[in-house]
């Protein structure tokens, strides 16, 4: 259960539900009461008093990116110090498909599709090759987990925090059906990559166009491989804001 993709994933809805919040400060108190964690304990670790958090909570203060990224992170380390209770919680309410995950990572600066291209050896075998694509994070997929165990209503799941993500499914066979996942899904990325095939079905392609998504086949050698490409960019590059 303390994968950190799983944190991540974690770590980006309750920061999106603070951020998206018609009353942050309201989000804020609410999370922290969840968490079962005082606003000493919260201040203590991010360096400010008890009244600063106060301040927050009953909106004497508008709280920034930074200072919401900076509050999950205390939730999250201080509720690990317990044995991670609230979490395994929050993990089993919202029924997150752990085996379907491979990797998940948001990142402040943005990745460029020559970027994704060059990390995982890969190429666009479709029509849509946009000249300039921010890519803002990434989700590795388990195809068979990801067919099997999510419906597209469940998709939110491994956006994070935004769709402006690349989506590479792994252990691929023709392609049909990760698009097909794509296709019926309210939440569309902004790029598909697949891995483990070099015979797309046309199906796949005639997808991928009509979505407007540039559809990219993968060469690594394997799985982790692709992960680790892209985690040395992540951590080089990915964490700045």
């Amino acid at each position: 259960m303390t994968y950190d993709f799983v944190l991540e994933l974690i770590a980006q809805r309750i920061a999106g539900d603070i951020v998206m919040s018609e009353n942050c400060g309201a989000s804020l108190k609410r999370w922290r009461e969840t968490f079962k964690i005082t606003q000493n304990d919260v201040g203590v670790f991010m360096g400010v008093s008890a009244s600063v958090i106060s301040d927050y909570e009953k909106g004497r203060r508008s709280p920034g990116v930074k200072f919401v990224r900076r509050f999950v992170r205390a939730l999250i380390v201080l509720d690990k110090s317990k044995g991670y209770p609230t979490i395994k919680q929050i993990a089993n309410s919202l029924n997150l498909s752990i085996g379907a995950i491979m990797d998940i990572k948001d990142f402040g600066i943005p990745m460029k599709l020559h970027e994704l291209i060059a990390l995982v050896e890969g190429f666009v075998i479709n029509s849509v090759v946009p000249r300039d694509l921010d890519i803002y994070g990434y989700t590795v997929l388990d195809s068979l987990e990801a067919i099997e165990r999510l419906s597209g209503n469940e998709f939110w799941q491994i956006m994070g925090t935004t769709s402006r993500r690349a989506l590479i499914f792994t252990k691929v066979s023709t392609g049909r059906s990760p698009m097909i996942s794509v296709r019926v899904s309210p939440i569309k990325p902004l790029v598909v990559v697949l891995h483990g095939t070099r015979r797309v079905d046309p199906l796949a392609i005639r997808l991928a166009d009509r979505e407007g998504l540039p559809l990219v086949v993968s060469l690594k050698s394997n799985p982790e491989e692709l992960i680790r490409s892209l985690r040395r960019w992540f951590l080089e590059r990915g964490p700045g804001s």
